[in-house]
């Protein structure tokens, strides 16, 4: 996996039922490296500190090769690496592949990654559509959140160099399609419940789907 455009936002308002709001989903590439810390990335808006940001939500990364399929969904809007709300734009990240847990040499810092990113009204916002909603969870590649293990700063073109994988874990795109099936695998919850790269409140809630 190969960095292809760190993003960040500044503050930026919206109208949701009748309400303005701060959002910081509005993302644009920078031309200068980005600091990874702890609890976020630096000055990166992060309006809703409930749901993002945070030490399990530190930064979130998509992959580049999912961007063909939303253009073809969605020709008309305004497309720039961002787009879906990432600090990191990636190449060569495969849900499928990656697991939580999983430790990451990127540029100076130390990431692992902890879950997938589950979409919000914000996002329908920004394309128009509140059915983007479920366009993405149906779609099933969310990209991932990380959290920050060792602070540091990242740029374009640095690769992630895996330290060490994750042992008895789950793959992000398994747990982020067990959240939304309505038939829960056990065995991929029982996973999860043990898996300490997943926030408490996440593991609770996952582990109340168990007969």
């Amino acid at each position: 996996m190969k960095v292809l455009s760190t993003n960040t936002a500044k503050p930026t308002s919206i109208i949701w039922n009748g309400k303005t709001l701060t959002t910081g989903i509005y993302k644009n590439p920078t031309k200068a490296p980005i600091y990874l810390g702890k609890e976020g990335v630096k000055d990166d808006e992060v309006s809703d500190t409930k749901v993002h940001g945070g030490t399990f939500k530190a930064c979130y990364i998509f992959s580049n090769e999912h961007y063909a399929y939303w253009k073809k969904q969605y020709p008309n809007l305004d497309w720039n690496y961002g787009m879906f709300g990432e600090n990191i734009t990636v190449s060569g990240l495969n849900e499928k592949e990656i697991y939580i847990g999983d430790i990451y040499k990127l540029g100076d810092a130390l990431v692992q990654v902890t879950q997938p990113r589950e979409p919000c009204f914000k996002l329908g916002v920004k394309f128009g559509t509140q059915n983007i909603l479920k366009e993405f969870i149906a779609h099933g590649f969310p990209g991932t959140y990380v959290r920050i293990l060792k602070e540091g700063l990242v740029k374009n073109g640095d690769s992630f160099k895996l330290i060490e994988q994750a042992k008895n874990s789950l793959t992000t795109w398994q747990f982020f399609n067990l959240l939304f099936s309505k038939n829960k695998n056990e065995a991929l919850i029982n996973l999860a419940i043990k898996n300490e790269a997943l926030p408490l409140k996440k593991r609770e809630k996952i582990k109340k789907f168990l007969k």
